[in-house]
């Protein structure tokens, strides 16, 4: 007799890596799950479908609220906002990059706007993160709540969607949320989420694509569940099975990857990476229906749909995210293809995308020519050195303030400063390293696939760095990594926990795990004056710089 649903949701839960199942050997056990139960256990996730919501909603909301705390300050542009924030004005004014005068950030300082030259500018990033800050740009004006209010927004949809990925890879609302806190007090998160930078919403839009892609995985088993149940067969008996062209999470990813792309352009380093585990789910999981060898035809058959589906469509995304400049006759280059008739790509793609196509090569140029590769930068640090912090960056500086001024109450003979650091929680980067480490070991030893996808993309976003590893990288890149580190985290920490019976084990990983969160939230509130720009003596600054690399 078929199991009811109450029933295989009690089997999947049970079942489950870490379960009283596994870790009470000659207890009794319910029957192996069927061909269909193994391929529906995304179930379970229905149980608390309205909690999980409720969850990640106020995680969101406190996430905004704390970040939205004197937003404005400090009111000058700080580093890069002063490319990104100024260009994304010029976008809605002209609706591409112009450049600007000498002296400009002291004018925008003071309230003058409209200082700049009507010259279009070489920009080497695309124009979708730009056209996001000018958002809050139109709304607010063109000051620092104004070119900082969409980062927050962005800062909070990747903490929504890291909640969201967690929990499906999880099968737990409790690691989901655990995910979301933990890149809700993420220093690095944190400042990232509060200045006019394009990293922040590069890295939520990669974050949902690849939760769609995990979500297109649950889909498909699901449909393939149903085709058993609905044909009365216990698998497919050797046999391909339903051929499922619309993949709705799938499509709604290329149309993901497309927008983080048009951030900036590493992102389809995850695309392809995450292209390739999706023909390889849709081989294990018609393996796991029973189509055994036939499952390996998806490579002629459904990989091709999926680079339609992913790639295809994320080229056409990119593609319309450069419709302004598209748009208009001013912007850098924009006159290559009226002046180039006989160019390769104008002849074939036409005036428009000809141009495009030359803007894109002379910005491929920049980043791998030699020019790039021979500066140096202060703040510059190697890819070796994000995952232990090896060394952060400094966003913004007033230092030497003397006492009684600006509220200075140092010491005579000492001074205050003013400071923006971007850099992590500690705790939680060093706690994340550690946990990516068991989560190999889960992942290999103990195959566990849902370690795969966190650590694959966490890989890759760390990894596409190296090859330009001559030239200056910085520590607020890995923007990209933490999320896919904390989702290990919360994973690892979920197994040290335990099933919600399982007495005193359970007893003992809630010892741990929250040792663990009470740690990492201590650290966050510890270096949280350095992260917002607070009046502090140089010495209180000095106890947060734990190492000299952090100077």
């Amino acid at each position: 007799m078929s199991l009811s649903v109450a029933e295989r949701v009690a089997d999947v839960v049970d079942r489950l890596p870490g379960s009283p199942v596994e870790q009470s050997p000659g207890t009794h056990t319910r029957p192996l799950m069927s061909t269909i139960d193994r391929l529906d256990d995304a179930i379970v996730l229905r149980s608390d479908r309205t909690i999980s919501w409720l969850v990640t909603i106020l995680i969101g909301a406190f996430a905004f609220a704390i970040r939205l705390v004197n937003l404005s300050r400090p009111t000058n542009l700080v580093f890069d906002e002063t490319y990104y924030a100024k260009d994304a004005w010029a976008l809605l004014n002209f609706g591409y990059e112009v450049n600007w005068p000498e002296g400009a950030n002291d004018q925008i300082k003071t309230g003058i706007t409209t200082g700049w030259q009507t010259s279009a500018a070489f920009v080497v990033h695309p124009q979708l993160g730009k056209w996001l800050i000018a958002v809050g740009e139109h709304f607010f004006g063109m000051n620092s709540f104004g070119w900082r209010i969409s980062a927050v927004v962005f800062g909070t949809l990747l903490i929504m969607a890291t909640i969201r990925l967690a929990r499906r890879l999880s099968r737990s609302t409790l690691v989901g949320a655990l995910a979301g806190l933990f890149l809700t007090v993420d220093g690095l998160t944190f400042v990232m989420s509060r200045i006019a930078l394009l990293d922040i919403f590069q890295a939520a839009f990669t974050v949902m694509a690849v939760a769609c892609m995990v979500a297109d995985r649950d889909w498909f088993r699901h449909k393939l569940a149903d085709h058993l149940r609905r044909s009365g067969l216990p698998d497919l008996g050797g046999r391909y099975g339903p051929l499922l062209v619309w993949r709705p999470w799938r499509w709604a990813a290329g149309v993901l990857f497309g927008l983080a792309i048009a951030c900036k352009w590493n992102s389809v380093y995850v695309l392809a990476v995450m292209g390739i585990m999706a023909v390889v789910y849709d081989i294990t999981s018609r393996r796991t229906a029973g189509a055994r060898r036939a499952a390996y035809r998806s490579v002629l058959i459904e990989a091709p749909v999926a680079f339609v589906s992913m790639v295809v469509t994320a080229l056409a995304v990119y593609v319309a995210s450069w419709w302004s400049w598209l748009a208009t006759d001013g912007g850098w280059g924009r006159d290559y293809g009226a002046r180039n008739p006989d160019d390769f790509w104008v002849r074939h793609l036409g005036d428009g995308l000809g141009s495009l196509m030359h803007y894109h090569k002379e910005i491929y140029d920049f980043h791998t020519g030699d020019w790039i590769a021979q500066q140096t930068h202060v703040y510059e640090s190697h890819p070796f050195q994000w995952l232990v912090m090896g060394r952060v960056i400094g966003i913004d500086a007033v230092n030497d303030i003397r006492p009684g001024v600006d509220g200075c109450s140092a010491d005579p003979g000492q001074t205050c400063v003013r400071i923006i650091s971007g850099m992590g929680t500690p705790f939680l980067w060093w706690f994340a390293l550690a946990a990516v480490i068991a989560g190999l070991a889960y992942w290999w030893f103990g195959r566990d696939w849902r370690f795969a996808v966190p650590l694959v993309a966490g890989l890759t976003v760390w990894a596409m760095w190296l090859p330009n590893a001559d030239r200056p990288l910085f520590y607020f890149y890995a923007i990209m990594i933490i999320p896919f580190t904390a989702t290990v985290l919360a994973m690892v920490l979920g197994k040290l926990l335990g099933p919600a019976d399982g007495g005193r084990r359970r007893q003992r990983g809630a010892l741990v795990v929250g040792a663990v969160v009470v740690l990492i939230v201590a650290n966050f509130w510890f270096i949280y004056p350095i992260l917002t720009d607070q009046l502090m003596t140089r010495q209180a600054w000095s106890w947060r710089m734990w190492f000299n690399s952090w100077i």
